[in-house]
């Protein structure tokens, strides 16, 4: 079970992922693992407040770029801020790399999914790189977050 808190408040846990990737057209890739983790975060961190910047901004796609950018450091100074940043990254994600930078920069716990093990931001930034969610949820479920929380001094 994750703590449930940290420094005397609920953990933060900021969800991170692919939204438009490498995309060329304005459109996005599917977004359905934002419920997939929730379920899970549920079931293991019940207290944790998740936010998710994409939830906040379903219609972003369309932003002008003062919106754009206003967004993007919005999305950037959450990530920076959280207790823990869980990254979905089934292929690249520039705007994931920007957030799990910040975040591991700012000293949260970088949790990066992904079947990208080789890729270098993933591994300089990631706290622990799991290749799919059954690998999350086995991670909750055994006490590795609260680990990570505990060396980070965020538990």
């Amino acid at each position: 079970m994750c703590y449930h808190l940290v420094r005397e408040r609920p953990m933060k846990i900021f969800l991170a992922g692919i939204i438009q990737g490498s995309l060329v057209e304005p459109r996005i890739h599917p977004q359905h693992w934002r419920d997939a983790i929730r379920e899970v975060l549920a079931r293991h961190c019940p207290d944790a407040d998740v936010y998710c910047h994409y939830e906040a901004h379903p219609d972003s796609i369309t932003y002008e770029l003062g919106e754009i950018v206003a967004t993007l450091a919005d999305g950037n100074a959450k990530a920076a801020s959280s207790d823990v940043v869980i990254c979905w990254l089934p292929s690249a994600s520039m705007g994931t790399g920007v957030e799990m930078y910040l975040a591991h920069e700012a000293g949260a716990v970088v949790l990066a999914v992904t079947p990208m093990a080789a890729n270098w931001v993933v591994r300089a930034y990631s706290d622990r790189i799991l290749p799919d969610l059954d690998a999350l949820e086995a991670f909750l479920a055994s006490g590795g977050l609260d680990d990570l929380l505990r060396a980070k001094g965020r538990a």
